[in-house]
């Protein structure tokens, strides 16, 4: 597998640290409101990630943080009369109803950032004492000039950096350019006890301290969106690597913006959407359908008619897949067609050399569909064997299931019972009972079950 290594920015082959197991550390959420489909864009991107080298036999350990202490926190639990606790656990169980809606499979752990004021404690003591890092009443800073590689991540060095940055009145950093480790308590803010007074942790410090305790001092993959590349992955390299004195990441993966009708989402234009707000008009299978129909690194563009789109070409699977599910009840017993599973097989070389490079989803999902066409001209339909069409299933749920997708099969009445309608429906039509035919179909209609009389006899979908 190739990765583009935004720290080289080159694609480079992927060796893990040991072999057979990969170390990921995926920047999550700031817990103060719901998740924007900007959000899940990289908690869908960076699952198939994860997801597709389980597949390939990698034992992963996946971390993904919260965020849940942080100005915004505080602002908003200030403006709902409540305090910092109450809003990220709230705001943690929404996340979770959303995660789950959009089929992210839950990583190896997700810690919280006030679960390790200790460790974050620990790694700013060293910071100090080593040099890299000093004490101004009750704050701490990171100082940049101490780390000659600062700006290696976004490939700019801190001469550049610094002109674009300049000291606020009052501030009593040393240089404009660094940055806070742990800030004093201001009247009213929650705070820890600390060597440098009552305080809590800056932003930065708690993905290095997390890292390091879930993963160790060095890992393999290190993602998140690309608005993070700078400062706080920049930060994270640069306190993380003078505290262990080793590299921290060796890959780093970051996935584009997302855009609202070609322009660029954001708050101040209005064009802002959360997860929440789209999946209640068009379901969330649709918008992780989206996230990954490109390549991550690009931008990638929300529309009404796009998402459209995505609920077609998902119907297109689900059809596939149900048609599968009635060619297996009729199928005879037989040999596995050997050009069927090379064909097959094909299609899976496919699938794998796409995802190989740099997780290329777009050409993943192209393979699938042409796996679906394969499968509706080769095995539906043909009087195929039960082994065959069992073998087609097996290659779709297993490509799709590596990209979260047709995971909405539903299940509000059991296939038997279904059958049984039918076939009661089947019965009265033969009696020549066209009013119960009627009721039992309309009852199905109900139950969101359409039919359809074929030659081969009465299939049916869930709408």
């Amino acid at each position: 597998m190739k990765i583009f290594n935004t720290l080289t920015r080159v694609k480079q082959d992927f060796k893990p640290i040991e072999e057979g197991k990969v170390k990921i550390y995926a920047c999550g959420p700031t817990v103060y409101n719901y998740i924007h489909i900007g959000n899940a864009r990289p908690l869908c991107v960076f699952d198939v990630l994860r997801r597709y080298l389980e597949y390939r036999g990698y034992d992963v350990t996946f971390v993904q943080n919260f965020t849940d202490i942080d100005d915004k926190i505080i602002k908003r639990a200030n403006e709902e009369g409540t305090d910092y606790e109450t809003v990220s656990k709230k705001y943690i169980e929404e996340f979770w109803v959303d995660a789950k809606g959009l089929n992210f499979k839950p990583a190896t752990v997700h810690p919280l950032a006030t679960e390790n004021i200790d460790k974050i404690i620990e790694i700013v003591s060293g910071l100090i004492e080593n040099g890299h890092a000093y004490e101004v009443n009750g704050d701490v800073y990171f100082s940049t000039k101490t780390f000659g590689e600062y700006g290696k991540l976004s490939h700019q060095p801190l001469e550049e950096l610094e002109a674009g940055a300049r000291i606020m009145v009052g501030d009593i950093k040393r240089d404009p350019m660094d940055f806070a480790l742990w800030k004093s308590a201001k009247p009213g803010e929650p705070y820890w006890d600390s060597p440098w007074g009552k305080g809590r942790p800056g932003w930065h410090i708690e993905c290095s301290a997390m890292n390091i305790r879930y993963l160790g001092e060095n890992i393999d993959i290190h993602c998140g969106g690309l608005d993070l590349i700078f400062p706080h992955h920049e930060n994270e390299i640069a306190q993380s690597e003078c505290f262990t004195g080793k590299p921290f990441a060796n890959y780093w993966m970051h996935n584009g913006y997302i855009n609202v009708d070609n322009v660029k989402m954001s708050k101040s234009l209005g064009n802002f959407f959360t997860v929440r707000e789209v999946a209640e008009k068009y379901g969330y299978e649709p918008i992780r359908y989206l996230l990954i129909s490109s390549s991550y690194r690009s931008p990638i563009n929300y529309s009404v008619d796009i998402i459209e789109q995505c609920k077609a070409a998902l119907t297109r699977l689900y059809n596939c897949r149900d048609n599968i599910d009635f060619e297996l009840k009729n199928a005879p017993e037989g040999e596995l067609d050997a050009e069927v599973k090379a064909m097959l097989e094909k299609r899976v070389e496919q699938f794998n050399t796409a995802l190989d490079d740099d997780l290329n989803t777009a050409d993943g999902i192209a393979a699938v569909f042409d796996l679906v066409r394969d499968i509706n001209s080769n095995v539906l339909g043909k009087g195929q064997s039960r082994q065959t069409v069992e073998y087609a299933a097996k290659v779709f749920d297993t490509l799709t299931d590596v990209l979260g997708l047709v995971y909405n099969r539903k299940e509000e009445k059991s296939d038997s019972e279904i059958d049984a309608l039918i076939e009661a429906r089947t019965q009265a039509r033969k009696e020549k009972n066209w009013a119960e035919a009627d009721r039992i179909r309309d009852e199905l209609k109900d139950m969101g079950i359409i039919l359809e009389d074929t030659p081969q006899g009465v299939k049916w979908r869930r709408s």
